[in-house]
């Protein structure tokens, strides 16, 4: 990989502003899941201890900016001030929080600053300006800052400010935790060692259209279950009951299957039930046989045998999307088995693009058994239908 590192940087006595990905669920103030802080502490650490003057950036949750009352509502809910105060008890230096984006007092605190320590900037999505990339707002914050460094892998593959914006005036490299991430990706998707099975989940075949299209060249087995499996039963002729369809989306699982012909392997049975309930009726039957009055929630025991021969031998799997509805007990056992076994291959490189089925694998246990686990949804999604993020492209190449 080409583009320069924190590494590359000499940053004592500098001011580098680090955009990390602090956008963790907070409910009444209290922090229910810290993984994303966590996930940042390698590159912070690392510039704490190299004597540089962090200031770090991140949005958190959304904010309206058109409704004055809604945009007052959602700075009170998506205020940073716990994520600066769970920082500064994961950190050996001293963090100070600035509860503005803009203005006298943060550029007080970040002149302020000594070798070492950090100040958290209030939530970047309080500016209007960041998610349209607004030109003076991206000057001014890069005005705070000698360096930037890109740490926010869930934010790459957006244009924004603070991602893209700041690194257009200042000398930038990566984060560990997006060179990383791209460097795991790069192996798995631009250079996998073969056989390479690629598993989709999910519910909708329309998320992941330019998945599917670059994974069927690249890849030897598409393995396709979750919601989006009925629109390609349907489009085989079979009758899918309730279960979820995209009817707009038949004639291209028409196209994918036959361009996927002896690639693109779907379920074979499915646990359906008569209602989306934990409590519903449920029965275990063949594509052919699901009832008018059913849907199916989960990928059956025959298609679990079937995915886990499909995945035998496999020495390179990127793995996207649930097989059913996990958070639901009796509609678990697909996701969770289809993890077991992608987790048990041996010498296998394992990949897992972010979202629900990131989720899954640390819910269920395996957060440990897989070769990387990735922190952005959205940015692994885009990076596999072979897409340039713009807040990598942006970054400078390795001199």
């Amino acid at each position: 990989m080409a583009k320069q590192t924190v590494k590359d940087l000499n940053v004592k006595g500098s001011k580098v502003i680090v955009r990390v990905d602090f956008n963790v669920p907070i409910k009444e103030g209290k922090i229910k899941d810290d993984n994303r802080i966590v996930q940042a502490l390698p590159t912070i650490n690392y510039l704490v201890e190299q004597g540089a003057r962090i200031v770090l950036m991140s949005h958190l949750g959304k904010v309206d900016h058109k409704d004055p009352e809604k945009n007052a509502a959602d700075k009170a809910k998506n205020n940073m001030a716990p994520v600066a105060d769970r920082l500064a008890e994961l950190v050996n230096t001293k963090v100070t929080f600035v509860d503005e984006t803009r203005g006298e007092k943060l550029e007080a605190a970040v002149n302020a600053l000594n070798d070492g320590e950090i100040v958290v900037v209030q939530n970047t999505r309080y500016e209007k300006g960041e998610s349209k990339n607004d030109p003076e707002l991206a000057k001014y914050w890069a005005s705070l800052g000698e360096y930037f460094v890109s740490d926010a892998f869930g934010s790459v593959h957006r244009a924004h400010a603070s991602t893209v914006g700041i690194a257009e005036h200042l000398p930038s490299a990566l984060g560990f935790l997006v060179e990383k991430e791209v460097k795991m990706l790069e192996a798995a998707v631009y250079n996998p060692e073969k056989p390479f099975v690629a598993i989709l989940g999910g519910a909708k075949v329309s998320d992941k259209i330019a998945v599917i299209e670059n994974l069927l060249k690249i890849a030897d087995k598409v393995l396709i279950g979750g919601g989006m499996s009925y629109t390609f039963l349907k489009a085989q002729g079979n009758e899918i009951g309730k279960s979820l369809l995209e009817e707009d989306r038949l004639d291209l699982a028409k196209e994918f299957l036959a361009k996927g012909a002896g690639k693109l392997i779907l379920p074979v049975d499915h646990i359906v039930a008569d209602a989306f309930a934990e409590d519903a009726n449920t029965a275990v039957v063949a594509n052919e046989e699901i009832p008018a009055d059913f849907m199916g929630l989960d990928i059956g025991p025959k298609s679990i045998e079937l995915f886990k021969k499909e995945l035998e031998g496999a020495k390179t799997v990127v793995w996207n999307g649930p097989m059913g509805v996990f958070e639901m007990k009796p509609f678990a056992k697909g996701t969770l088995e289809i993890c077991k076994a992608i987790s048990e291959l041996p010498g296998a490189m394992t990949v897992i693009g972010g979202g629900d089925s990131a989720a899954a694998a640390i819910q269920l246990g395996f957060k440990e058994k897989f070769s990387h686990i990735s922190t952005g949804g959205g940015a692994s999604m885009e990076f596999m239908e072979g897409k340039a993020l713009p807040g990598i492209a942006i970054i400078q190449e390795k001199k």
